[in-house]
Parts: C-alpha cells; structure tokens; sequence
C-alpha cells in the first residue's frame, strides 16, 4: 500500500513538474532529452539513431506488418519488401502477436529463416497483450502467465532464440504494474528479450513502472510506441517531454501518415484500393481521419510539397524524422514501389528547415500548447 500511496504522489509531482518544465521548454527551446548526447551516424544513406539512451542503433526508418502480412499481402510480397527494406539499410521489423492473429509473425519468420540474414544485422520486436487467435482467459493482457506463453509462442512463430525489442502492447488495467515489470526482467534476465517497452502507455504509467524497477533493482522500459503524426502530436510533444528527460525513453513510431490520409491519396477521393476500403477492422480509424478538417489540412500541406517538389507523403514523415525525440519511422506498405520511394525520405530532411516547420505548425493549428507557471 506505501508503494502505491509513494507512486501515486509521485504522480502527482510529475504533473506538477511537467507543468515547471514545459514552460521553461516554451521560453528556451530545451529540447527535452536524456541527461546524455544522442548520436546518429549515416551508413549507405541510412541513418542510425539509439534507441533512447541505449547503446542499440536503430535505423531512422524502419518496417512495419501490421494489416499487411499474412493479411493485406502475399507471403511472396511480404518477403519483397523485406528485401527491399533490409537492403536500404532498414534494421528494424516490427511485429506483435495480435497481428493477423499471429499470421504475421510466421510470415516474417519463415522470411527470415529463408534469407539467413547475420541475426545481428537485424532487429525484431514483438507486442503482448491483445493475443493471437484465441482469447481465452489468460490469454490476452500482461499477466506473468500470458507475457511468458505469449512470449514463447511469438518466439515460435518468428523462429528466433530471442526478441530484440519487447513490448506491452497496451496498458493492463486488471494486472497490476508491478507484476509486468517484474515479469517483463524475468524475460530478459531468461534471454528471451534484450530490450523491454510499453505502446500506447500514459507518461505516469510509464513512470510507475520506472520507479517500482528502480526500487527494486529490476530492467525498466527502454522504449515506447506510440502513434505519432502531424495530425496526433499530444504524447510525443508534450505528455513524454519528461520521460524523455529524465528516463531517457526512445520511441519506434507508429501510424506517421494516419493510416495513409497525410500520403494525400484521400485528397480528391475515397480510393477502393486503400486499407479502409479494404479491411473492416480499421472503420474506428477511417472515422478518426477522414474528417473535413484533416482533408482540408492535407491539401494545404500539399501547397508547401509542391513548393518544395516533394511528395506530400515525403513531406509528412521527414516532418516526424525531425522530432529529436524519435527514434525510429515505422513504415506500413503494401507495394514495392511505394516503400522504395518512402525509403528515400532522408534525401528531402535538409528541404525541411525551422521556417518550414514553422509554416506547418501555423497551417496546421495544433502544436500542443504549454502551460505558463
């Protein structure tokens, strides 16, 4: 119950702090890092970012499977853009045990036993918590008994001795914090992870689990996942500016072109050949974005690509490449084409200057405000 009555007051004082800290963000333009430098390097024309205050470089861009392996794609497909992906200097492929009901991880692993690829040439995540087909009891949320089975089974799937990166897909209210972290160093401490995060978790759940790990001598989270994009801005520019700070988190992005409206294929048209038009699952997502408002911002948007001849899907993820605090792009495609020219992102950066960004800040309305003290 102390530790509860301590974390809750913890809470407290991270609101109040962030609240001190975002003003002082607002007059000197801190950018809120890690107490530490965070260095990139290029290697044939990819860039390499750590992951936080790891020591794992990351590829700035990396490959996503979620709607499209072992669901939007063939198997043959899927190993394309993989290739593709791996060849441009992409090191991170992202997965989880809820996609396709764990179709997608044995895509990618009969892919990467196929290729042989150097294990440490790669990184490979996986999620727990929605499950895969089934979802029985204790077979979806972050219990100890469902992080380890679910973990083994995603290792199964994938056909590898270890994950890169592990995450709690999503918040579990009916298990306590200190249970996940505790189960979460248990995995590492077996090898069946390297690295541990959280998806879509709340900057004080966030640092709840990073204060129980701390008391208690345990690995806390590196890394977190959530969406982010110029239409979804709040966590990443304002909730996590601590965590950031003071945890040093990194972040492996999802969604950065909200499910495809900012490629600016929704401008003039609801095309047949698009995931919402394709795949039922995703409606809550269609509702979300295909708004009049977020329409009318894209084809603005379009105006300052056209200016800077570039596409307006280039535009849209250099604008989240240029947020510090991003470790790594995930991208979703379901054609070659499509990911080899969103591969060549890192070209456009230099075209993205402070006034360019500026100008999208004032076309798009909002950048998340900070609170004077």
């Amino acid at each position: 119950m102390k530790m509860f009555q301590h974390a809750d007051s913890i809470c407290h004082t991270y609101n109040h702090c962030w609240r001190i800290s975002s003003a002082r963000f607002m007059k000197t333009n801190i950018i809120f890092k890690a107490g530490y430098i965070s260095q990139s390097f290029k290697q044939n024309h990819m860039e390499y970012r750590r992951l936080g205050k790891s020591g794992l470089q990351v590829s700035a861009l990396s490959l996503g499977s979620w709607l499209t392996f072992g669901h939007q794609v063939t198997d043959s497909v899927a190993e394309e853009l993989m290739d593709i992906a791996y060849e441009s200097g992409v090191n991170f492929f992202d997965n989880a045990e809820g996609y396709a009901g764990g179709k997608s991880e044995t895509v990618m692993g009969n892919i990467l036993k196929k290729k042989n690829w150097d294990r440490s040439s790669y990184i490979v995540s996986s999620k727990i918590y929605f499950g895969a087909e089934e979802k029985k009891p204790n077979m979806t949320g972050l219990s100890k008994k469902h992080l380890f089975e679910g973990t083994h089974n995603a290792l199964k799937r994938l056909q590898l001795d270890h994950l890169d990166l592990l995450y709690c897909h999503r918040p579990d209210q009916n298990t306590p914090i200190e249970e996940t972290v505790w189960a979460m160093h248990q995995l590492i401490q077996q090898g069946k992870a390297l690295y541990w995060g959280t998806s879509e978790w709340s900057a004080s759940e966030i640092m709840q689990a990073h204060y129980f790990a701390e008391r208690h001598h345990l690995v806390p989270p590196t890394m977190e996942q959530p969406q982010y994009n110029m239409l979804w801005r709040e966590k990443m520019e304002k909730e996590y500016l601590l965590l950031f700070r003071d945890f040093g988190m990194g972040t492996t992005i999802w969604s950065p072109l909200a499910s495809g409206l900012l490629s600016g294929k929704y401008n003039e048209a609801d095309p047949s050949d698009t995931r919402f038009a394709q795949i039922e699952s995703i409606g809550w997502l269609k509702e979300r974005w295909l708004q009049p408002a977020n329409l009318q911002k894209v084809k603005s948007l379009k105006g300052i690509a056209d200016r800077l001849n570039i596409p307006v899907v280039k535009l849209s993820l250099g604008w989240c490449l240029k947020n510090p605090n991003v470790s790594t792009v995930i991208l979703g495609a379901s054609k070659t084409a499509q990911l080899k020219e969103n591969l060549t992102t890192l070209e456009i950066l230099p075209l993205i200057d402070d006034k360019v960004m500026t100008e999208i800040d004032d076309l798009l309305g909002n950048k998340p405000a900070f609170i004077e003290v």
